[in-house]
C-alpha cells in the first residue's frame, strides 16, 4: 500500500506527488503533512540539510538528493521515479485539497487524449482564487468534447499530468531552469497533439506569501525564461519581438546576460513548433 509523507494511506494509487525543493527547509516540513498520496522529494542541492531533515522526519517520502541545482529539471527526475500513471506537483509552499488528485486522476481515466489536468488554485489563508485562474478558464482555444477549456500554459503546483506523456516530451529541461518552465512542456504537449485542460472543481492550494515573489530578481529571472523558451520553439521573428522587448526596459535587460550564458544549449534544443500551435499562441496573445 502506498502512503502519504504522514503514513496514511495514499489518497489515489494514481498519483504520486513531485515535490522540487531547495533551501526552504522549514516551509517543506511544514506542508509535507498536508501532502495526500506518495511523494517524491528531489532536493535540488539544498545547504540547508533540508534532505536529511525530510528522510528522518518523514520516513515514507522518497528523498532524491541532487548534487547540484536543476532548477525545474528536477521534477523531470522525480516523474522518472515515480510508478504511477500520474503525477502531481507541489512546491514547499503548496498541497492539493482532499479529493482533488482523485477528481483529476478520473478525467484523465475517461479521457484518454488528455495529457493533463490544471487546477484552481485558492490563495491561503483565505482561498480567493489566483488571478492566472481567470485567464485559463476562459481559453479562447477550441474545446473540441474535451472535459474542460483547452489551455497551452499552466501552473507546475497546481497540475496533475500524465506521466507517459510528460516524459515524452522531454519534461522539465535544463535550459529554461525557473521561472516559466511551464511553457515549453505545455507547447510540446500541443504539438504531440496532447491536450491540457482547466477543470474549477479540482483545487491546488498556495502560500505564495511565504517566499518573496516580486521585486527585480524575478522581473529579470521570467524575462530570461521568456527569450530562452522563445528560441527554443518560436519562429526568429517572434524570438527577435521578445529580445527587443526585454532589451527596452531598463530593469529586464540584464536578462539578456544570463540568456546568453544558455543559448548555446538552448540552440541545440531548438525545435519550432509546428504551424497550428502558433496559431492558437496567437489566439490566445489576441485574447
Amino acid at each position: 500500500m502506498r502512503t502519504c509523507p504522514d503514513g496514511r494511506a495514499s489518497e489515489d494509487e494514481r498519483v504520486t506527488l513531485v515535490v522540487m525543493t531547495r533551501d526552504r527547509r522549514a516551509s517543506l516540513l511544514a506542508n509535507l503533512p498536508r501532502l495526500r498520496a506518495a511523494t517524491v522529494v528531489v532536493d535540488n542541492a539544498s545547504r540547508d540539510g533540508t534532505a536529511a531533515a525530510v528522510a528522518a522526519a518523514f520516513p515514507a517520502v522518497e528523498v532524491v538528493r541532487l548534487r547540484r541545482n536543476l532548477g525545474a529539471a528536477a521534477r523531470t527526475i522525480g516523474a522518472a521515479c515515480a510508478s504511477t500513471p500520474y503525477v502531481a506537483f507541489a512546491d514547499d509552499d503548496s498541497w492539493w485539497e482532499t479529493g482533488a488528485l482523485t477528481a483529476a486522476a478520473q478525467v484523465l481515466d475517461e479521457h484518454p487524449g488528455v495529457a493533463g489536468v490544471c487546477a484552481r488554485i485558492a490563495l491561503a489563508p483565505d482561498g480567493r482564487t489566483d488571478g492566472i485562474c481567470e485567464l485559463l478558464r476562459d481559453s479562447p482555444l477550441d474545446r473540441d468534447g474535451l472535459p474542460g477549456p483547452r489551455v497551452l500554459g499552466f501552473v507546475a503546483c497546481a497540475t496533475v499530468l500524465r506521466r507517459s506523456d510528460l516524459l515524452a516530451v522531454g519534461g522539465f529541461d535544463r535550459v529554461v531552469r525557473f521561472p516559466g518552465e511551464e511553457d515549453r512542456v505545455a507547447w510540446d504537449l500541443a504539438a504531440a497533439g496532447r491536450a491540457l485542460v482547466y477543470r474549477d472543481d479540482v483545487v491546488a492550494w498556495h502560500a505564495p506569501g511565504s517566499v518573496d515573489r516580486s521585486g527585480d530578481r524575478r522581473s529579470v529571472a521570467v524575462a530570461r525564461s521568456a527569450v530562452l523558451t522563445a528560441v527554443l520553439r518560436l519562429p526568429w521573428r517572434r524570438v527577435r519581438e521578445r529580445v527587443v522587448g526585454v532589451a527596452r526596459d531598463g530593469t529586464t535587460r540584464r536578462a539578456l546576460l544570463g540568456v546568453l550564458a544558455r543559448l548555446p544549449a538552448a540552440l541545440l534544443q531548438r525545435r519550432p513548433l509546428p504551424p497550428q500551435v502558433l496559431v492558437d499562441l496567437d489566439r490566445l496573445r489576441a485574447a
